[in-house]
């Protein structure tokens, strides 16, 4: 039986007087593949840092892997942050280096901090770092500075650092949000294609019909409250209209 990854029980977070999520009761199993929608200022950004434990809830309880994040060890919190992998809005790469040192950088919590320096000295591809750019169609640019690379390619850059990582739970932060259509399927695409059938992903979207081509559940964040959370078989156009509207 598939076992909580995350289990979130009456959380609720503010920064100051805005109130960013309220009363959320929510748990994901492993190996599932959830999308997370609803408008702007929905709440959804700040549900991801808390699911990574980078932020902790104002009120109720985080548990990351069956363990509560508050109180934490900066030991523990770090080892569990590391079957964590998270592409946020911006990707977080480092523009003015080549593709292979942002790739390896999901290397750092496996490697630590001498061989990651190291690497940026003497850098030598291996076969795991080639292995991840070729699994995301990018194995000619591993010598290339990230900056000259399009948007789309960037994008590929994030996800096969996410790879090399191999993280047992992914989180995305709308990682599709600057792609046109056709390019937006094809980054949802690959990311269902190299996480590992038994991670479990976690993607923010505004588009519905993404939701359905790639996920396997929905959830709706509106005003920081979760409006729905159902099968992405069962998405119902009413229920979108009022997330996104405000009313059926």
């Amino acid at each position: 039986m598939n076992k909580d990854v995350l289990r979130l029980t009456r959380v609720g977070r503010s920064f100051g007087s805005n109130v960013a999520l309220r009363g959320v009761d929510l748990s994901i199993r492993a190996g599932e593949r959830v999308a997370v929608l609803g408008p702007s200022g929905a709440g959804k950004s700040t549900l991801l840092a808390l699911l990574n434990g980078s932020l902790q809830p104002s009120e109720g309880s985080v548990e990351l892997f069956g363990v509560d994040t508050a109180h934490l060890s900066s030991r523990t919190r770090r080892e569990l942050q590391r079957r964590v992998g998270t592409i946020s809005q911006g990707l977080d790469l480092i523009e003015q280096v080549r593709v292979m040192h942002n790739v390896n950088a999901g290397r750092l919590a496996e490697w630590g901090a001498p061989r990651s320096l190291a690497s940026l000295v003497w850098p030598r591809p291996d076969a795991r770092l080639l292995t991840a750019l070729e699994a995301v169609g990018i194995e000619w640019a591993v010598h290339e500075r990230t900056e000259r690379l399009s948007g789309g390619e960037r994008q590929r850059v994030a996800i096969a650092r996410l790879l090399i990582q191999r993280p047992d739970l992914v989180l995305a932060d709308e990682p599709v949000a600057s792609l046109d259509p056709t390019r937006a399927a094809e980054v949802m695409e690959l990311l269902g294609r190299v996480t590992d059938a038994a991670s479990t992903v976690v993607v923010t979207l505004h588009q519905p019909q993404l939701a359905r081509d790639h996920c396997t559940r929905a959830i709706g964040l509106r005003e920081g409250r979760v409006v729905f959370d159902t099968a992405v078989a069962d998405l119902a156009h009413d229920s979108l209209v009022e997330l996104y509207a405000g009313r059926a």
